[in-house]
This record gives structure tokens, sequence and C-alpha cells, in this order.
């Protein structure tokens, strides 16, 4: 029997801000399961900021141009409704990247088996790829010790978000840069000891020395541009910068920004490294899991998400991360009628 999934596609490129004009649902006939493979009912999807580079016609990264039609890719959670695999069986929770629909299908090898109990939703953020970003630049890259001064930018992100909460679980002092005072409310809420509202009028080179006089020893950059050159000011002897991404120039086909203190690069012999765990370090995601199912466990880690419901919302959400309005990691509820309050 042919089955259906209901699939985003992108219909053209994206110029500047994407709008939710360029995507389109699409009906897709679904082959026969073959041997070693399932078919999942997706329950949860994301998005996030690396979509932007992909909508593309060249990349200026290490993921290929979506083609133009074709099913968009990406991380989802569901529940495995058939199966052709002894590895996996109807029932199993699994964590994947045939998101943007409602089902999808493929290998079982493809497929993460995920534990019975807990959130699902977790996996597609403090537990999954965004929280592993933030711990392993803390941990592998910046050698976080307690007593260090942190700096975060996009702190009320998905990435953010994690880096703050973990930065003061292991004695840090973290000051995090947002957009806006409801999002530097929520992260003093969840532990930040100074926020700076970089949209507000004023130098955010002056806004963070006023905010960490006495120098940043971590920098976790999400956004680059003058949140990077702010950082470099502020850089104390030896500084190390973790370069997780740079949403700021996301929405441009060339970075624009001047850049003022790279010398100190140099005079302050500052470490940067951009990274991508799980291309580089896939063997320590387990024992990231460790820990940060233990920080959630005892409330030590909070998972900021917003949640919008229904497959139909994937475009507008897309829209809304890169024009700022969501705080912590955008999740998409599929199955409402299943999830859990």
């Amino acid at each position: 029997m042919t089955t259906k999934s209901r699939v985003w596609t992108l219909v053209r490129r994206a110029e500047g801000l994407p709008s939710s004009d360029l995507f389109e649902l699409r009906d897709f006939d679904d082959a026969p399961l073959a041997e070693g493979e399932v078919r999942v009912r997706n329950d949860w999807l994301t998005v996030g900021p690396a979509m932007r580079v992909r909508m593309s016609a060249e990349t200026r990264g290490y993921l290929a141009p979506y083609v133009l039609g074709d099913p968009i890719p990406g991380w989802a959670v569901g529940e495995v409704i058939a199966s052709r695999s002894a590895d996996l069986k109807p029932g199993d929770r699994v964590l994947h990247q045939f998101g943007m629909r409602d089902y999808g299908q493929g290998p079982a090898s493809s497929f993460e088996k995920l534990p019975s109990s807990g959130a699902p939703e977790h996996y597609l953020n403090a537990m999954g790829s965004t929280g592993f970003v933030a711990y392993f630049g803390l941990f592998e890259i910046a050698k976080a010790k307690a007593g260090e001064t942190l700096f975060v930018s996009a702190a009320a992100g998905a990435v953010g978000s994690t880096a703050v909460q973990i930065g003061k679980a292991i004695g840090l002092k973290v000051v995090g840069s947002a957009g806006g005072s409801a999002k530097g409310e929520r992260l003093k809420e969840i532990g930040a000891d100074a926020v700076i509202d970089y949209k507000s009028p004023g130098s955010l080179e002056r806004k963070l020395a006023a905010a960490a006089p006495q120098g940043i020893d971590i920098y976790l950059d999400n956004v680059g541009g003058e949140h990077l050159d702010a950082a470099l000011s502020s850089a104390n002897p030896n500084a190390r910068f973790a370069i997780s991404g740079m949403i700021g120039s996301y929405n441009q086909e060339r970075a624009s920004e001047t850049m003022h203190n790279l010398n100190r690069i140099v005079t302050q012999r500052i470490h940067i490294q951009g990274y991508l765990p799980y291309s580089d370090r896939a063997d320590l995601l387990g024992a990231f899991r460790e820990q940060m199912s233990a920080w959630i466990a005892d409330g030590t880690v909070r998972p900021w998400q917003e949640i919008r419901d229904g497959l139909e919302s994937v475009p507008q959400a897309i829209q809304d991360l890169f024009a700022g309005g969501f705080a912590g990691k955008p999740l998409i509820r599929l199955n409402i009628e299943d999830a859990r309050p």
C-alpha cells in the first residue's frame, strides 16, 4: 500500500531575511519499506540557524545548499510505526534528520533509539546538538575553570541559554547579551550575573566593559560581527573564544562588519577556535548526555524552549527565528493530542 507524507520544500532561494513564502508544503509518495528500513511518525521538529545558510545557492559552510523542490531535512523526534529492521520496532522513540515533514522513512542506521522515559523533545534541545555545542565549547575548547568570567552572545537563544546555565553550574561569572528587556529578565532568572541589551542605545563595547569590568576569560560566540569585536576589546590575557556560529551575518551574502580590535588577538594571546562537535568529537556525546541528564534531573539546567503547534507553522517559525522572535529553542509539536502538557 502506498503511503504519503506531507513535506516542506524550498521553492526559491532566500535573499536577506527568509520569508514564509519561500516554502511550499507538498505531498510525497513514500516508497514501500525496503529491508532494513523503518517508518516514523514525527512528533517534534525544530528549526535552527544553519538552515539559513543552506537556503542560498552557494553556502559558506560545511553543508550543501537545499535542492529546490526536494524535502528539507531537519532534526526530529518521533515514534517508529513500521519496521523491517531487527534494530528498531514499532513503538520505539527515535531521533533523526528526516524532519520538516509528518513522517520520515529510511535505513534504521539513520535513526537513534531514545530512552522510553523522559521528555523526548529535550533531544532537540539541551540533550541534543544544542546542548552539545554549549557543553563542548565550555569544556573542550575553553577549558573553563571556576571563578572565570564568561561572555555569551545570543544568550537568550538555544545554545546561549544552555551555556549560561552550564556556566553557572561550574562556578563561572556569566555575562549574556540579548535583545530586549524581557529576554534579559529571563536570563537573570536562569542565572546570568549581568545582561547586556544589545538593542538599547549605546556602544556594545562599552556595555560589555561595564558588565565585566575585570574583563572576560571565555567567549562563546553565536553571533560574530560587533559582538565578536566587543569581546576582543574586553578579553583578558590568554582568553579562549569558542566560535559556534555567526548568525549575525547569515542573512547577508557577505559579512559587512568592520572589526576594530583584531590586534588584541596578538597582544592578549587569545585562543580562537571554531568547532562542530557532532563532526569533530561525536565520541563525547555519551558523556555529555550523562552529565546533561543529571543536570536536568536536579534542576541545574532547565531547557528553555518555545513551542509552536502543527506542521503548518514551520515557515513562520523559520522567519521568526531569523528575525529574533524566539527565546530559547524553537520546537514544533505535530501530534498535539498525544503530547505532554
